[in-house]
């Protein structure tokens, strides 16, 4: 299995698909914006809810102010669709806000990479649902997500 961040690289089979898709997962999991925009070509084009970004600057600065808002932080990503150059994604995540409010943000993403593996185009579609602490369902330590967690699909979701 490739281990570095632009492996696997277009066409995508369904393994290599999945591949990218956790690959993606574990890097949002970091929150770690130098990380995750490594992932992206240099002119990345993105839609996240009703903001566009471009370029590796404007995502970092877009990913630090969403990291310091959406605390505890944890993501579940699930392969959709692929196609040669393209993946499609549902996900949900989980986080608080400074005031200990949660929430499950549940949303779809259609990716198109470029033939190095560097994703070149995100849209995003999120929506939030405020849930109570109690109602929780991703709870493994902060980071990379544990391979025996279930997956969105498994908690219904």
């Amino acid at each position: 299995m490739a281990t570095d961040i632009l492996s696997p690289a277009p066409p995508f089979d369904r393994p290599t698909a999945l591949q990218k898709v956790r690959m993606a997962e574990d890097g949002w999991n970091s929150r770690d914006p130098q990380r995750i925009v490594k992932a992206y070509s240099a002119a990345s084009m993105w839609r996240n809810r009703a903001e566009f970004h471009c370029g590796h600057e404007a995502i970092i600065q877009f990913l630090s102010r969403k990291f310091a808002k959406e605390l505890d932080y944890r993501l579940i990503k699930e392969l959709w669709a692929y196609e040669v150059n393209r993946i499609a994604v549902r996900f949900a995540y989980e986080w608080h806000d400074d005031s200990g409010n949660w929430f499950r943000s549940y949303g779809n993403e259609n990716w198109h990479f470029e033939n190095d593996g560097r994703m070149a185009l995100r849209y995003a579609s999120i929506n939030d649902l405020p849930i109570s602490e109690d109602k929780r369902l991703f709870h493994w330590a902060l980071g990379r997500r544990p391979d025996d967690h279930p997956g969105l699909s498994d908690l219904g979701l």
